[in-house]
């Protein structure tokens, strides 16, 4: 109940406002081509997609966020693809992507070294991976915080972890930072508000 009803509906609320807003147009802006969303929840993403995107393929486990995101892609214009399953498998032929999307999604994916592989396998050579996500703090009192939390922030955030190097996990996985942002949001607990903002490549 909690999974399915409950939080679809607190984490639609909560990631709505203009702060995210703003940093989803940022890492949409431009894209492009064969579209991969991974972590799609609730559709928040589908309003600021360009215009010249008009059909994605989304990854989301949880089912209880499929009816939201149907909603707004149908408004947005987009013909949407939705699979419930997590990113750790993707069901795509190799290279199949221009592009794949994540925002705020790599803290809650279980094994997400395996997701990124993925994410590498199903880009095209000269594909980008855009993505905005939190993560690990540079300042070692907030990592010590963020350590101690996160078992907590697990139970209640559906499985999200406070403290993974989002840098250091995407180029183990074989892609190539093309451009990256990394700072404290203003007016956000440090613990949650470090942000990775950023586009990764797969080389050719």
């Amino acid at each position: 109940m909690y999974k399915t009803h409950i939080f679809p509906f607190f984490m639609d609320l909560g990631m709505r406002g203009r702060l995210f807003s703003r940093y989803r147009r940022t890492v949409l802006r431009g894209l492009q081509g064969d579209v991969l969303e991974i972590g799609a929840g609730t559709g928040l993403n589908f309003p600021h997609y360009p215009s010249q995107v008009q059909e994605i393929h989304t990854i989301e486990p949880n089912p209880g966020m499929g009816s939201r995101a149907e909603k707004r892609a149908e408004k947005a214009g987009i013909r949407l693809h939705q699979h419930v399953l997590s990113a750790e498998t993707l069901p795509f032929t190799d290279a199949r992507f221009d592009a794949v999307v994540s925002t705020w999604t790599l803290c809650s994916i279980p094994d997400v070294q395996r997701a990124l592989a993925e994410v590498h396998r199903v880009l095209r050579p000269g594909g980008r991976f855009t993505y905005v996500e939190h993560g690990l703090a540079p300042d070692e009192n907030v990592r010590r915080w963020q350590h101690r939390l996160n078992p907590l922030q697990n139970v209640i955030a559906d499985g999200c972890n406070l403290n993974r190097d989002i840098h250091s996990l995407i180029e183990q996985a074989g892609l190539v930072h093309v451009q990256e942002d990394a700072h404290y949001v203003e007016h956000a607990p440090k613990t949650v508000g470090y942000f990775y903002i950023g586009i990764a490549e797969k080389q050719g």
